[in-house]
């Protein structure tokens, strides 16, 4: 067995270690990844063949948590772990996204890559290792890649940088992003941030850098100890005379095409199509199905040539705009009757329907992973039917697309969320049409789908698709604005970006060129910033603020503080209480203890429940007082008065005496049980904290009596001083016992 290993020292000492040769050793390349208690095992398996009449590269990535590697059973009936979380989803794009197009175009055989966590702790943070461990394992094997690579997250703590942190330390973060990168270029962003300068983020981006460096260099001394060749592949069968037969008959076609800067995608596809099949046509029929597919990849690459010259020599796109021109946009809100808030936000060919509905904490998301617990109260939710492409085909669930995209317009608003915002939020955005960043469109409708609803949030959200298009050695480019999807498949760079007015909410790039300079992400971003300000217009125009209060249908909600030793009390034995006020004020009441707290969350369809049960829970909070009135109930009685129950749970003595201002010889000659009486609270046992109740205090005072209870000596004068008194004489001697 010959065990390799390699270690990274990270600059605040921690070490990764690399090892292979020891694990999973038929896999076509396999490294076991460790820092700390975190061990991630990455395998790589390619065919050794590619399947008949593909011509595009077949590569599964997939990151999978194991509940044992923090020692935790999975949930559910079956405990163990099932289909992949949307959190594992989300790692698996990441990695593909930095891995894919690394790989030689020609390469069409299937390849998985698997990452798997095997061991953690509760401090880990694995998703930034997963893309170091799958290139590893890549650099080992003898599958061709243009690696190595790795993905650093970068975050900023108390205003400093830091790679890979803690969660402790994200959880302070007003930065937060994944970078990928090659020794060379970065491949990858994606992240989230609290309203950021675009030079900021630059600054981020160029920090993660510089320690994928490093990272590279490891990967590459630890593959020249393995000394494995890459192996030779033939999956491409090419006729180089074909190609420039495409190329002479099809490019100035393509080229007229484009020039006649269509607005209309369907039609604009047709007339390409055309071209592509009237060039079949002159190839003899014997020859022709043998040569389709190659012919296929030929065009693409003179559509793809035609329509970049176009844009980087005239400045002109398939649609007609300029570079930095957006399409046109029309918005409109409260569309919909029944949902809490909703919206349409539309531009050029893609619109989105979005919906915003409220909840209580019985509707938050509960997250249950191997390395994440807890609950989410906003959530975001992207669909993306086939109709929306003008696609004859089914929707099948939720993809891998739909979770990434939405998790992007999530990332975009979820820090603009009020604090402590008592509900739950949930906003849904539909795809109705496509045609160029239907992410960016789910932020726009996102936004003002929440403030339709009356959600407080801090400040619009908008976003934006950006493009790049370049030559080589990238002497001359083009940043596109707003991009189609023809300019996202034929471009060099994908970049959207949103954000408020006073800066940066998220950002999703992938770069599909090398060596793209850093100034030209800066204009990119200083771009993208201006067709963000220009969509904010149109938001605000459509709705300047969030509405100033909830849809007529939407449930209300209080929120309630209370001591903690106070939750026993509302709730009750048994849950006896709470069910009783729920049962008769028709709301639903949720109890959280909260830093020694209780926290009340108390919810209905209308105010007047609301108060009902504010005034219960209320009255069962309440501290008896000294002097305050209270409206109780006869709970029991006595010869020497009566038990009543002037706050929930609290009773107090009515004593005979205190019943009346006349005498009283019989306590149930004026009460019986059941009855309700005004009480005052006279007095509070010092020693047994006992209550002492009076009625007779709250009655009119009868003729003739002071407050005290004495007679008034108002009709026989004023009483003499004590010196005016006759005397009385000498007292008696006391006689002796």
């Amino acid at each position: 067995m010959n065990v390799i290993e390699k270690n990274i020292t990270l600059r605040d000492g921690r070490v990764i270690t690399l090892q292979t040769g020891k694990l999973a050793k038929q896999a076509d390349g396999a490294v076991m990844l460790t820092m700390g208690k975190t061990m991630l095992l990455a395998t790589v398996v390619s065919a050794q063949e590619a399947g008949p009449d593909v011509d595009f590269m077949p590569l599964s990535v997939d990151y999978k948590e194991k509940f044992s590697a923090i020692g935790r059973f999975p949930g559910g009936f079956t405990r163990r772990e099932g289909k992949p979380s949307d959190y594992e989803i989300l790692i698996s794009r990441l990695v593909d996204r930095a891995l894919r197009p690394l790989f030689p175009d020609d390469y069409h055989a299937e390849t998985f890559v698997q990452v798997t966590l095997y061991s953690a702790d509760e401090e880990s943070t694995p998703d930034c290792l997963a893309g170091l461990a799958a290139s590893a394992a890549l650099a080992v094997s003898d599958v061709p890649f243009h690696g190595p690579i790795s993905e650093v997250r970068v975050a900023r703590v108390d205003g400093q940088l830091v790679i890979n942190p803690c969660k402790s330390e994200l959880a302070k973060a007003d930065l937060d992003i994944m970078v990928g990168a090659t020794y060379e270029n970065i491949m990858m962003v994606e992240g989230e941030m609290n309203e950021v300068s675009e030079k900021e983020m630059l600054e981020a981006i160029k920090f993660a850098h510089e320690a994928i460096k490093d990272h590279c260099l490891v990967q590459m001394e630890l593959a020249k100890e393995v000394g494995k060749e890459k192996r030779v592949y033939c999956h491409e069968v090419n006729d180089d005379d074909l190609r420039k037969d495409v190329w002479e008959k099809c490019y100035d076609k393509c080229y007229a095409v484009a020039r006649q800067c269509n607005a209309d995608k369907h039609l604009r596809e047709k007339l390409f199509t055309e071209v592509r099949d009237q060039y079949l046509e002159t190839i003899p029929e014997e020859e022709r199905e043998e040569k389709t597919m190659m012919v296929g990849r030929y065009y693409h690459d003179v559509e793809k040539e035609a329509v970049r010259r176009m844009i980087l020599d005239e400045g002109l796109r398939l649609d007609g705009r300029t570079t930095d021109q957006i399409r046109p946009i029309w918005c409109e809100v409260s569309p919909l009757p029944g949902p809490h808030g909703s919206s349409i936000f539309t531009r050029g060919e893609t619109q989105a329907l979005a919906t915003a509905t409220l909840g209580t904490k019985l509707d938050e998301k509960i997250i249950d992973e191997a390395t994440e617990q807890g609950k989410e109260k906003f959530m975001l939710h992207y669909n993306f039917p086939p109709f929306s492409t003008g696609e004859a085909k089914a929707s099948r669930g939720v993809g891998r697309r739909e979770i990434g995209h939405g998790n992007l317009a999530h990332r975009a608003l979820k820090r603009m969320m009020p604090d402590n915002y008592p509900y739950t939020v949930r906003v849904v955005s539909d795809i109705l049409e496509s045609n160029g960043s239907s992410s960016m469109a789910t932020v726009c409708a996102g936004t003002l789908a929440l403030m339709d609803a009356g959600i407080p949030i801090k400040k619009p959200v908008t976003g934006i698709a950006m493009g790049l298009i370049t030559d080589k050695g990238c002497e001359k480019y083009a940043v596109l604005s707003d991009i189609l999807g023809d300019e996202d498949h034929l471009g060099d760079m994908d970049f959207k970006v949103t954000g408020t007015e006073d800066g940066i909410t998220a950002t999703q790039m992938d770069i599909k060129v090398d060596g793209l300079p850093y100034e030209i992400l800066e204009k990119a971003l200083e771009q993208a910033r201006r067709g963000r300000l220009h969509i904010m217009n149109i938001i605000k125009q459509t709705l300047p603020a969030p509405r100033p209060d909830l849809k007529p249908h939407a449930p209300r909600m209080v929120t309630m503080t209370v001591d903690k030793d106070q939750i026993g009390a509302i709730i009750g034995p048994g849950g006896k209480i709470i069910q009783d006020i729920q049962d008769k004020s028709g709301t639903v009441i949720v109890i959280e203890e909260v830093d020694n707290k209780g926290i009340v969350d108390i919810s209905a369809a209308n105010a007047e429940s609301i108060a009902i049960a504010v005034a219960r829970i209320k009255a069962i909070v309440a501290k008896p007082e000294v002097g305050e009135v209270y409206e109780g109930t006869v709970k029991n009685l006595a010869a020497f008065g009566a038990f009543v129950e002037f706050l929930p749970g609290k009773d107090g003595l009515l004593h005979v005496s205190e019943l009346d201002n006349k005498r009283v010889e019989n306590v149930e000659d004026v009460l019986k049980e059941g009855d309700k009486i005004k009480v005052k609270l006279i007095g509070i046992d010092p020693k047994t904290g006992k209550y002492k109740l009076s009625h007779k205090a709250l009655l009119p005072k009868p003729e003739g009596r002071e407050d005290n209870g004495e007679r008034r000596r108002d009709s026989r004068g004023p009483r003499p001083e004590r010196g005016d008194r006759p005397a009385r004489g000498p007292r008696p001697e006391r006689r002796d016992k």
